[in-house]
């Protein structure tokens, strides 16, 4: 740890990177509690699991902060539970439609456009999609392909590791890093195109369920977490971003993203707990209106 030679600056902005991580944990375990309570359990779980996203990565960063040596376990740790939120968000939407019956009843004459990113934004020829079982099989399965195969990679990487073959900073092409996450970053991209899909379909169904600021705070974890620390990375490696003994560039590049994740996370986690927390029961009663008010469309 180098907390020991730091000057009281340092110290400082250690305690209060500390201090905003503690803070934002006990947001998240309050809200947690709020939404088990407050909303059904069909739902409960899987908005849990999206509200802990921010303060889960806040907490490895500041782990790695204080440790430099553990900066792998909890850069991989932070990525794996992304990759489930990925999935809880396609579910939650689901879910917030009334479940997947609900769903396909809704849209059973729509057909779903397939020309959005980060996949295929530009392939505006792509034809739409009719939204049925299958079609939302494909989606689930696009998610959940990342959720799982994210660990094999993490544990594949960290045996790798133990051998002296995997270095994370080491981007050459001989080396087994870079290999891994072009096949991981593939697979990201395949994991988002599902939701981009999903958030396009539903966006003014849900409106009245936050559903677009809650979409752009899984959007700015999303970026922050991937984009801003693979950009820092790059710079580091380049020695852009110069040395400043006893850190190396990489090492300062590490610190440098671990401490701007802490507060971005801890002012993700303070927004979130604005955006979802509502009281389920005012938003029942509209959305039943909607539906009836459709199927008296349908009937005749």
């Amino acid at each position: 740890s180098l907390s020991s030679g730091l000057d009281l600056p340092g110290r400082f902005l250690f305690a209060i990177l500390t201090l905003m991580t503690l803070i934002a944990n006990l947001v998240f375990i309050e809200e947690a509690v709020y939404i088990y309570r407050k909303i059904p359990s069909s739902k409960s779980s899987v908005m849990i699991w999206i509200n802990a996203a921010a303060p889960v990565i806040g907490t490895t960063s500041c782990i790695g902060m204080w440790i430099p040596r553990s900066a792998m376990f909890t850069e991989f740790t932070a990525a794996v539970f992304f990759a489930i939120v990925i999935h809880k968000f396609l579910l939650m939407m689901i879910k917030e439609c009334g479940g997947q019956k609900l769903l396909l009843r809704r849209f059973e004459n729509c057909r779903c456009k397939i020309s959005t990113g980060p996949c295929c934004c530009c392939c505006l020829c792509l034809p739409r999609v009719r939204i049925t079982r299958r079609t939302l099989f494909w989606l689930k399965l696009g998610t959940f392909q990342f959720a799982f195969l994210r660990p094999v990679f993490m544990f594949l990487s960290i045996v790798l590791w133990t051998n002296g073959n995997y270095t994370l900073y080491n981007l050459s092409p001989k080396g087994a890093a870079i290999w891994i996450n072009s096949f991981v970053g593939v697979l990201t991209i395949i994991a988002l195109w599902p939701v981009g899909i999903m958030f396009q379909q539903v966006r003014t169904l849900l409106i009245s369920k936050k559903i677009i600021p809650k979409f752009a705070l899984y959007q700015f974890i999303l970026i922050l977490s991937h984009l801003q620390a693979a950009i820092i990375n790059i710079l580091a490696t380049q020695r852009v971003i110069p040395c400043a003994p006893p850190l190396s560039s990489s090492a300062r590049g590490a610190y440098m993203t671990q401490q701007l994740l802490i507060m971005e996370m801890f002012l993700i986690t303070l927004i979130s707990r604005v955006v979802y927390r509502r009281r389920y029961n005012d938003l029942e009663p509209p959305e039943c209106t909607a539906e009836e008010a459709g199927d008296n469309k349908q009937t005749p």
